[in-house]
C-alpha cells in the first residue's frame, strides 16, 4: 500500500492546522516546506514541538529543501550557508526518523526533497549560456564535495536526500546527479505534474534511472496549457500508470496540490479510484 502524505499549505498558518487537516484526511505525513519561514531549519530545530504535534495526530514527517538551495554558488559564503543549512537539515531528519518508525513504513527511508538549481546564464545576441555549463569543472567541485559531506552528515542513519524534476534538467545537471546516484545516500524524485507541464521531457532520464526513485509528488497536470499542481483527475495525467510505479518503487507519495480545496479532492479521487 502506498503510503500518502501532503505538503506545506499556504492556506494553514501553523504548523497544528497542516497536521490537523492530515490527520482528518486519513494521510500519514506532512513535507515540512523550508520555503515557509515557520519551517526554517532553526524552527525545525525544536524536535520536541514537531515530535509531539505530531505523534498525538499519529503521523510524521518529510522534509522539502529550500527551492533556492544552491550549494554550487561561486560565492563560497552562500554556498557554505546552503551546505550548512543542509547538515543542520539532516540532523533534524535523524531526530525524526522514530516518528516515521511509529506511524510510517521503515522499508521507506526518510525524505529530504532538493531541487537543482540553474544558476544564471548570460543572455547574447544568438544563445543564452548557462554560467554552470561555461564553468563545468568548478560547478561539479562543488557537487564532489558536496557528495562526501552529505556522505559524511547522513552516516549510517536510514536518510536519503531525493533530487526532484521541474521543468527540465540541463544537461551539466544530469551529470552532476549521475554522480549523486552513485551514493546511496541520494535518489530520486519524481513531480509528476511538473514533468507533464515541460512535455515529460524529463522522463528518459528518470526512466534511465527508475531504480533509484523513492519518492513521488504527485498531483494532475496538463502540457496545453502548462498547468500542474492540479487535483487528481483535473488533468490529463495517466495517474494509475504513475501510482503504479510508485508502488512498485515502494515510494511514498506527496499530493502536492496547492490549496485545500484541491487536496481534498485529490483524497476523494483516492478513495473512489485507488
Amino acid at each position: 500500500m502506498i503510503q500518502f502524505g501532503m505538503p506545506t499549505l499556504i492556506e494553514n498558518s501553523t504548523l497544528e492546522d497542516n497536521i490537523a487537516l492530515c490527520q482528518s484526511l486519513g494521510l500519514k505525513f506532512i513535507e515540512l516546506n523550508m520555503n515557509f519561514p515557520e519551517y526554517q531549519v532553526d524552527k525545525l530545530e525544536q524536535i520536541e514541538r514537531l515530535t509531539e504535534a505530531a505523534g498525538a495526530a499519529g503521523i510524521f514527517y518529510t522534509i522539502h529543501l529550500d527551492e533556492n538551495l544552491n550549494i554550487a554558488d561561486f560565492n563560497p559564503l552562500v554556498s557554505d550557508a546552503y551546505l550548512e543549512t543542509v547538515r543542520r537539515t539532516i540532523d533534524v531528519a535523524r531526530r525524526l526518523i522514530p516518528l516515521r518508525d511509529r506511524y510510517g513504513d521503515s522499508t521507506q527511508p526518510l525524505t529530504v526533497n532538493m531541487h537543482m538549481h540553474h544558476g544564471i546564464y548570460i543572455t547574447l545576441p544568438d544563445r543564452k549560456v548557462q554560467m554552470y555549463d561555461r564553468d563545468f569543472e568548478t560547478y561539479m567541485s562543488s557537487f564532489e564535495a558536496f557528495r562526501a559531506k552529505s556522505e559524511e552528515w547522513v552516516g549510517d542513519s536510514d536518510i536519503v536526500i531525493v533530487i526532484e524534476n521541474t521543468d527540465g534538467f540541463r544537461d551539466y545537471e544530469k551529470k552532476a546527479i549521475e554522480y549523486l546516484l552513485e551514493s546511496p545516500k541520494f535518489g530520486l524524485t519524481w513531480d509528476i505534474g511538473h514533468s507533464r507541464a515541460v512535455g515529460e521531457k524529463d522522463v528518459p532520464f528518470i526512466m534511465e534511472h527508475s531504480d533509484r526513485l523513492m519518492h513521488f509528488h504527485i498531483h494532475d497536470g496538463s502540457e496545453i496549457p502548462p498547468k500542474n499542481h492540479l487535483a487528481l483527475g483535473d488533468g490529463e495525467i495517466d495517474l494509475a500508470d504513475r501510482l503504479s510505479l510508485a508502488e512498485s518503487r515502494n515510494a511514498r507519495c506527496v499530493l502536492e496540490t496547492k490549496t485545500v480545496e484541491a487536496l481534498r479532492k485529490s483524497v476523494e479521487w483516492l478513495h473512489i479510484h485507488g
